[in-house]
């Protein structure tokens, strides 16, 4: 076995270590609870597979793997399955600017185009029209900085995220960052390709593609040995399929013959859940893992605290429907941090995550979240369309209310 199953013989001793040192630890009711949920929901066909993982700073509580990697194929899904974790990626293109930050190369409120000069001087959207997609623009009362696009707040947006972007590309054919603002940097928040522009910066700051900065500075320090964002043909075969819930079920697209990479800053790894936990131990031990410092302390505390001030994390609309539902969850209260949804209110009497949290996904329905209030964080790995589609979202709600009410 891989390096997952490795990783699942020390389960139990992990516990043990975990519960003399005074870390939370999950009942081994809960987990066989959790365990016939996930079976469950494979078995109703809510979800073709899946991998879900949950760990203190120090230990994985629970890294188990239900249904199929590859359905048609009647290829069990596995830990070691590689799932395509979408922006998923954008926590880790957010380190590596915490890291320039760190080295002095940069600051958060520099102008973007400081570095990149297609970010200076961009209007913002004063008019638009419905019915054939034309508009008028303005000058933006201010620059786009780094804290914008670390914090969704720079006006740029993804068309599945807004009915205007989607129009507008739609008859423009142009790129979503090329497009004017949605409103003046600082004055909303709307999820965007934003830390697209963040994984430019760093390849151009640190003279390195984006896989050799994370392979260097993240990856290898960390033990993340599938993590890439061009796996290799043998690690490509772990790959799960995609599935497109329709109403007549799960429909599933079969993988290509070959892999094509997609290097982005706000997309385009792929991972498994072992090696994603590691990135989120880092996060639970305030920048550390196994001896090794990627950030400091206090780096972590200022990603992972409100950076947003009175503006909140809106609800996103479905714009494109088989691509995505109306999210995120805590829409309308949670803030947001750089790189992170930050959770306002606190879920102890429902079961759920404590105030605190901080969260993001992959639109493949890829999740993951640090609490470090209860000291845990938790990682659930699937492969289906849209994103937050009410089914799998229901799914992982029920993950998180056995996860809490059964953690000791």
């Amino acid at each position: 076995m891989r390096r997952a199953s490795a990783l699942l013989a020390i389960l139990l001793l992990g516990a043990c270590t975990a519960r003399s040192a005074g870390l939370p630890t999950l009942d081994v009711g809960g987990a066989t609870a959790i365990d016939r949920m996930f079976q469950a929901a494979v078995d109703k066909g809510e979800i073709p597979g899946v991998v879900a993982a949950v760990t203190n700073k120090d230990r994985i509580l629970y890294l188990k793997a239900f249904g199929k990697q590859d359905v048609a194929r009647s290829i069990p899904m596995s830990t070691d399955t590689l799932f395509r974790i979408a922006s998923m990626t954008k926590p880790v293109t957010s380190v590596g600017i915490m890291m320039l930050y760190e080295e002095g190369k940069l600051r958060l409120d520099d102008p973007a185009g400081d570095y990149l000069p297609a970010y200076r001087g961009r209007d913002v959207i004063a008019t638009f029209n419905e019915r054939d997609a034309t508009y008028t623009t303005r000058p933006a009362t201010g620059e786009i900085t780094l804290r914008h696009l670390l914090t969704h707040t720079s006006g740029l947006s993804y068309p599945f995220a807004s009915h205007t972007v989607l129009a507008i590309q739609t008859k423009t054919g142009k790129d979503p960052r090329e497009l004017p603002l949605l409103f003046d940097p600082g004055t909303k928040w709307n999820y965007s390709p934003a830390t697209g522009v963040l994984g430019d910066i760093v390849a151009k700051l640190s003279g390195q593609s984006l896989e050799e900065w994370d392979q260097a500075r993240i990856f290898r320090p960390l033990g993340m040995v599938d993590t890439t964002y061009t796996p290799a043909p043998e690690k490509a075969a772990r790959l799960a399929t995609i599935h497109q819930r329709e109403e007549t079920g799960l429909v599933e697209n079969p993988n290509p013959p070959q892999y094509t990479p997609d290097v982005r800053g706000d997309g385009g790894l792929v991972s498994t859940a072992s090696d994603y936990v590691a990135f989120v131990q880092m996060f639970l031990n305030e920048g550390s893992w196994h001896g090794r410092q990627l950030l400091k302390p206090d780096t972590v505390r200022l990603m992972t605290s409100n950076q947003i001030g009175s503006v909140v994390v809106d609800t996103m609309p479905a714009a494109l429907p088989r691509r995505s539902a109306p999210f995120p969850f805590g829409a309308g209260e949670d803030k947001f941090g750089l790189g992170f949804q930050i959770t306002v209110t606190d879920g102890t009497r429902i079961h759920e995550r404590g105030a605190g949290s901080y969260t993001w996904a992959g639109i493949n329905n890829t999740h993951f979240w640090v609490d470090p209030k209860n000291g845990i964080g938790v990682v659930i790995l699937t492969q289906v369309l849209p994103f937050y589609n009410a089914t799998s979202m229901d799914v992982i709600k029920r993950f998180e209310r056995l996860i809490y009410e059964n953690l000791r």
